[in-house]
């Protein structure tokens, strides 16, 4: 919880305590590699899916197991992309397809869930790119930044205008403090 606390504190924002004990209890079941790579349902090969297809099945299933494979799909979409957001940007698909389908399943558990759950689920869906930075900010603590890793977070701020990403460059000196925060979507 600590980290988690320490990475809402460092993108300026507030998160609720709910929230972030979410954000804790993800990363502590996605410490367990198996738990990202091998969560093919028994009986479906989950993993052969797009995300799209995941979806599109999670909606489309039966009440009793809708809401598990929405949550699946939101967790492990908000984890992919915050923790492996810049191999993202060399796959035909990047963060923002992520995010969408991210999205679109905590929206989705959100409007159907119980009063607790549905409140952190909107919120995760409503700011799902802010919660990418966080993630993004422990993984990239978590880790010893090399010459690799430093060109990976310049052409990530080059392709999507990462205020994150601008952030830190202005810390390592690559950015001038007063430099503009490219605008992607423009």
């Amino acid at each position: 919880m600590e980290m988690v606390d320490s990475a809402v504190h460092r993108r300026r924002f507030s998160a609720s305590p709910m929230t972030k004990s979410y954000l804790a209890d993800l990363l502590e079941h996605y410490v367990i590699s198996r738990n990202l790579f091998g969560e093919a349902e028994e009986g479906h090969n989950e993993q052969s899916k797009t995300m799209a297809e995941r979806l599109l099945s999670a909606t489309q299933a039966e009440a009793t197991v809708r809401g598990e494979l929405l949550k699946r799909l939101g967790d492990t979409s908000l984890y992919i992309s915050g923790f492996f957001g810049d191999s993202l940007h060399r796959k035909l698909v990047d963060v923002d397809y992520y995010a969408e389908i991210g999205g679109i399943a905590y929206g989705t558990l959100a409007a159907h869930g119980e009063s607790d759950k549905a409140i952190v689920f909107g919120d995760l869906a409503a700011r799902f790119l802010e919660y990418v930075d966080v993630l993004t900010v422990i993984s990239q603590t978590s880790r010893i930044q090399t010459d690799e890793d430093l060109l990976r977070l310049y052409s990530r701020y080059m392709s999507t205008g990462s205020p994150l990403a601008a952030e830190q460059l202005r810390e390592l000196g690559v950015l001038a403090p007063d430099a503009a925060i490219k605008n992607s979507k423009q």
